[in-house]
């Protein structure tokens, strides 16, 4: 007797079949690839510390990082400690600091539990330190985040900023030399207390000059993006004050 192939079931039955198939595929693809994206993503944190305390590849105007062979014999070299911080200052070392997701901790602390915050103690060869944070927050489109490298009296010694979807030419310019570079410098304390940095539009400042006035210049025509870095930097720099007083004691 002969299958007729030509109705509807056995094209529903086929389109399943094929369903099936693609998705075991794919999901011993991710298994396969999950390690190699895992190890990329460690790296691609340890390129960002170092370089915002200055550890990079940079030529005259791009930033450039360290390369991957490079980055995790250089993170052992220059990165000396890993601390976890609490809300009152009081932190442990922990060698696995560069993998807590900052994301994930926000998220704890909006729940009402106790946020974890990561801070990496690097020194270059003169001998001077770098205390390293990783900061998140929202620009216009989607998630953004930085790296930012402090003295001991939290003044901003470097930074690497990175976004998810902003505009491009726009909030992008985020993760552009002539932006962050300058935070270097900026101060974010005043008289004592904090006050972060704000990227202000029409600063009075446009050369960035003044490294005491807690602001720099606003990329054109991102202001959104420029407010999501203001705000991130209040926020999450703001909860390290406690361990830099320490420093003081």
């Amino acid at each position: 007797m002969e299958k007729r192939t030509d109705k509807n079931s056995y094209t529903i039955i086929f389109a399943i079949a094929m369903v099936v198939v693609v998705g075991v595929i794919l999901a011993g693809l991710f298994g396969w690839t999950k390690p190699m994206i895992t190890v990329n993503e460690e790296i691609e944190k340890q390129q960002n510390i170092l370089y915002a305390m200055g550890i990079n590849n940079n030529d005259d105007t791009s930033a450039n990082f360290v390369s991957t062979d490079e980055a995790p014999e250089l993170f052992k070299k220059y990165i000396k400690k890993q601390l976890v911080v609490s809300s009152d200052g009081k932190f442990t070392e922990n060698n696995q600091a560069y993998l807590i997701d900052v994301k994930k901790e926000q998220a704890k602390a909006k729940a009402g539990e106790a946020r974890q915050l990561p801070l990496f103690v690097g020194e270059d060869e003169k001998g001077k330190k770098y205390y390293i944070a990783p900061i998140r927050g929202k620009g216009l489109w989607d998630a953004i985040w930085a790296y930012v490298a402090m003295d001991e009296n939290m003044v901003v010694q470097g930074a690497y900023f990175d976004h998810k979807g902003e505009t491009p030419g726009l909030g992008a310019n985020i993760k552009q030399r002539f932006f962050m570079d300058d935070f270097i410098g900026e101060h974010l304390m005043s008289n004592g207390n904090f006050k972060g940095i704000n990227v202000a539009k029409g600063n009075a400042d446009p050369k960035n000059n003044d490294k005491t006035d807690n602001e720099v210049d606003a990329i054109a025509g991102a202001t959104i993006t420029g407010d999501g870095v203001s705000a991130m930097i209040r926020s999450d720099l703001k909860l390290y004050v406690p361990y830099f007083k320490t420093l003081k004691q």
